[in-house]
């Protein structure tokens, strides 16, 4: 099965998601509303982040991929822990190689295959990226981040209709992000260009 064909798993990585800064009252109250719901209330966060009208969305979306981030094991923590570091280090050698242990020591973490992936993409091995979106979209279909990422690589790849239709599936998971939004735009544009 070709799972890039597969609708519900066409859905990329959020190196683009960069927050715009709320005033330090808004986060304080973000997190207190954010904190006081029970951990694994993901559907309701979920459910909540969706509303396009939300105004903590960015609280909502932090304590999704907080979530998301937590493993179980404190050995794949750990090693996600150092592959997020030498990826913010940009040194994207040492983020595979921690990154690959981590899918080798808990390959049912979706967040693991997401975190190489990007890795992967940082280091232009497109198909080697989409190969890990696809782990981690199978392992969490509703992985807003890991469908964002997808859309970016297959748009890289040159495959605009299934590049539009994972951010469309971003975006109606997560209808916040600027990036996911002018990426639809763009992707209209160029697929409405190339059918004239």
């Amino acid at each position: 099965m070709n799972l890039l064909r597969n609708p519900v798993l066409t859905i990329v990585v959020a190196l683009a998601f960069a927050a715009s800064p709320a005033s330090a009252q808004e986060e304080m109250d973000e997190a207190d509303i954010i904190e006081s719901r029970p951990a694994d209330d993901i559907d309701s966060l979920l459910a909540e982040l969706a509303d396009p009208d939300l105004r903590t969305w960015e609280a909502t979306e932090a304590r999704i991929i907080e979530l998301w981030s937590r493993s179980g094991s404190a050995t794949a923590d750990l090693l996600l822990e150092r592959g997020m570091n030498a990826l913010e280090a940009e040194d994207y050698l040492t983020a595979v190689e921690h990154l690959t242990a981590l899918t080798d020591h808990a390959p049912d973490f979706a967040e693991g295959w997401h975190a190489r992936a990007t890795a992967f993409y940082l280091q232009e091995e497109f198909g080697l990226a989409v190969r890990d979106l696809q782990r981690a979209l199978v392992l969490n279909p509703r992985h807003f981040g890991a469908l964002t990422g997808l859309g970016i690589v297959l748009e890289e790849l040159g495959d605009y209709e299934l590049a539009l239709r994972a951010l469309e599936l971003a975006e109606d998971l997560n209808p916040h992000r600027a990036t996911v939004t002018d990426g639809i735009a763009r992707l209209k544009a160029r697929i409405g260009e190339s059918t004239l």
